[in-house]
């Protein structure tokens, strides 16, 4: 009698799909939602940043100082609602001048949005701050060959 041949491949036969599937799932997960995360964050970014700057411009082309204020507010809340934050959104306004329109005065405008992790469930962020807060400045000159209020 003979003995045996050892032959490696018959104690690894099908296993190497199983084990490729799963690992590439549990990889996969945390890659996706990374990119989601990073996606919604730059949405965020750009959103707050447009807020600030077109208010700015907005602000210092306006006519008259009480239309000034709307027509920022109003540039503010279309940049932050054309990437989907209606909510939690900010501006504030400081002027270098008083009135602010006075020729090359400045105006400082300041944007904040609050942005939620995406897939985090609403009773979990009752519990704990899952989001993170953006915030921009800018600075908009007030034409200096303007006519003074």
């Amino acid at each position: 009698m003979s003995a045996p041949t050892f032959r490696p491949a018959d104690r690894e036969q099908g296993s190497a799909v199983v084990e490729f599937v799963f690992l590439g799932v549990l990889l996969l997960i945390p890659l996706v939602y990374l990119i989601l995360l990073m996606g919604r964050l730059q949405a965020g970014a750009y959103a707050v940043s447009a807020a600030a700057r077109e208010s700015g411009r907005v602000f210092v082309t306006a006519p008259d100082e009480a239309s000034a204020n709307a027509r920022a507010r109003a540039a503010a809340d279309l940049a932050m609602a054309n990437l989907g934050f209606t909510d939690g959104a900010s501006l504030g306004l400081a002027c270098s001048a008083t009135p602010c329109l006075t020729p090359g005065a400045t105006v400082r405008s300041r944007t904040s949005v609050r942005v939620p992790l995406p897939l985090v469930p609403a009773f979990a962020r009752g519990v704990i701050p899952l989001e993170v807060q953006l915030n921009s400045e800018d600075v908009a000159h007030v034409d200096r060959f303007r006519a003074a209020p």
